[in-house]
């Protein structure tokens, strides 16, 4: 029997999102953003929902796409601890974590917050720091804690991770580990912008750097207070039966499952169960941010390229033939039934 999950979400009813006063702020930083940034609207929604749900962006693309743009533009927006590591081959764990340092006055060690004491950390090129670096940004990413001198540390909430890396260039660089690939909630992709928007970035470049007030003055549209808020009504958000089931059977086919199961002949590396939860959450966030009180399959759908693309990795024939892993995945939802 199909299942609406509209009218399921109808047996529990919820504060419409809209009432909530976290909404409006956060609408706010998303309508400010879409007026700064061109053609980057789902990226915009990427970072909100992660934001919303303590995950992690991971924005791979090439040189001059916007993508500190964006994540600077995003935390300008934001009242809250704002930090970005250039990731370099002679980076150090305790460049990031921070140190005990001697004070002279006090004749004592005292801990030095390093960086990932902030609540939003770009990590520039995040493929260029070394393994030691990878592990120690790991710990924080998955446990939102860090361990220096054998003291394990609480990092405040939000957190959130915002690396970046250019796929272009392999020299000097450390390739991302699958452990921590999974730790990232979306895998977002920037690809060269069309002609049309290539002809509104260049306008906005130039009016900026006509007008400094316009380029530097960026005023907070909301605080951390709030964003808490905010990240308590998403928790709320009906997740039917029916949606949790088709989640399950998306993810699950990437292991030779259901339906969708005959696709996974070209996967060698299928999604972990964190899949499964981050989509589930992601969808949450991503219908909080839409106005509903429900989450629809079509939610799970449109997140699922961005949330399964790092988490799956091709076989030898598949990618000797051309196959990309976005063109699996867009099998994966043709071949599993939503209801």
């Amino acid at each position: 029997m199909n299942a609406d999950p509209s009218s399921l979400a109808k047996s529990q009813p919820t504060k419409c999102p809209s009432e909530h006063p976290a909404y409006a702020p956060l609408q706010q930083v998303r309508s400010a953003l879409a007026t700064q940034l061109v053609g980057l609207d789902k990226l915009v929604d990427r970072l909100l929902v992660a934001l919303l749900t303590g995950g992690h962006v991971l924005i791979e693309g090439p040189p001059g796409v916007a993508k500190t743009r964006t994540i600077n533009r995003f935390a300008q927006l934001l009242d809250i601890q704002f930090v970005r590591i250039q990731a370099t081959p002679d980076l150090l764990p305790a460049d990031i974590t921070g140190t005990d340092m001697f004070t002279q006055q006090s004749g004592q060690f005292n801990f030095l917050p390093g960086p990932l004491f902030h609540h939003i950390v770009l990590v520039d090129e995040v493929n260029r720091a070394p393994p030691k670096v990878q592990s120690a940004l790991l710990e924080a990413m998955g446990e939102q804690q860090i361990t220096t001198g054998g003291v394990t540390r609480a990092l405040e909430e939000p957190f959130l991770v915002a690396a970046t890396q250019n796929p272009i260039e392999h020299e000097g660089t450390y390739p991302l580990p699958e452990a921590q690939l999974d730790r990232f909630m979306f895998f977002v992709n920037l690809e060269l912008p069309s002609v049309e928007h290539e002809r509104q970035i260049l306008d906005q470049v130039l009016s900026e750097s006509g007008d400094l007030s316009q380029r530097c003055a960026t005023t907070a549209l909301t605080d951390r207070q709030t964003i808490l808020q905010a990240r308590q009504a998403v928790q709320h958000i009906f997740l039917s039966e029916a949606v949790r089931d088709y989640i399950v059977r998306l993810v699950g086919a990437t292991r030779g499952y259901g339906a969708g199961g005959q696709v996974s002949t070209a996967i060698s590396q299928a999604a972990s169960p964190r899949a499964s939860i981050n989509l589930a959450q992601a969808s949450q966030a991503a219908a909080w941010l839409d106005g509903r009180d429900f989450v629809a399959p079509e939610d799970i759908a449109t997140l699922a390229p961005d949330i399964l693309c790092g988490r799956i990795a091709l076989d030898y024939r598949a990618r000797a033939a051309g196959t990309s892993t976005r063109q699996v995945i867009n099998e994966l939802l043709e071949a599993t039934p939503r209801v």
